[in-house]
């Protein structure tokens, strides 16, 4: 123990933190800690994070470790804290909400909104699956909305996806924003996205450029 913890602290399945860029979405370029927790039952093929999907396989981290990384790395720069995974909604997250709130950073989450909702997020990113449609919660506190595209039937399920949001939401309430993102090397999917953002303009492209710029 390190004077942080006790015997009874709570704790998460951790696969990772790091201190890096956001790659993706509206915060693309902004500095920002990671913490990826591990366990997803979601599946997708296309999954580059694989290794993080057994829970068991990764150590359990006390929520106070957690929270001095947080004040650490906010003193080394990081502008926000992203939860990622796996699927993060998989574990209750009120209580690392309120752990990571005493550090002071804008707390961020990356879901498939799969899993019943928790925790008190400043930024929701929504990124649906066809195979695993999110909940009504999801869609209705997401901020933005974003679709990878392999091919043509993701343009339309990307389509259903906004429909159903603003079904949620109610008449009156803001649009997440739109994002198209085309799947990690593939050239159809690039093509599919780009076409499709420059014919509609409530839609933006999103790019993984963490991976072009070699960065983690």
């Amino acid at each position: 123990m390190n004077g942080l913890e006790s015997p009874d602290s709570p704790t998460l399945p951790v696969v990772e933190t790091f201190h890096s860029l956001q790659g993706e979405g509206i915060h693309t370029g902004r500095s920002a800690l990671f913490i990826r927790l591990g366990g997803c039952s979601v599946g997708c093929s296309w999954c580059d994070t694989k290794h993080s999907w057994p829970a068991a396989a990764h150590p359990r981290r006390p929520l106070a470790s957690l929270t001095e990384e947080v004040r650490q790395a906010a003193t080394a720069g990081a502008a926000f804290v992203v939860i990622t995974g796996g699927e993060p909604l998989e574990h209750p997250l009120d209580p690392l909400c309120t752990a990571l709130a005493a550090a002071g950073l804008p707390l961020h989450l990356e879901t498939s909104g799969v899993g019943a909702w928790s925790g008190r997020f400043d930024w929701i990113s929504l990124s649906p699956k066809a195979h695993r449609p999110p909940g009504g919660d999801a869609l209705r506190r997401c901020q933005e909305l974003k679709v990878v595209v392999h091919g043509p039937d993701d343009l339309a399920f990307a389509e259903a996806m906004a429909r159903a949001a603003s079904e949620a939401r109610g008449a009156g309430a803001d649009a997440p924003v739109l994002l198209l993102q085309p799947g990690w090397d593939c050239q159809e999917g690039q093509r599919l996205a780009v076409g499709f953002v420059q014919a509609r303009p409530q839609w933006r492209l999103s790019l993984q450029s963490h991976k072009w710029l070699g960065v983690r």
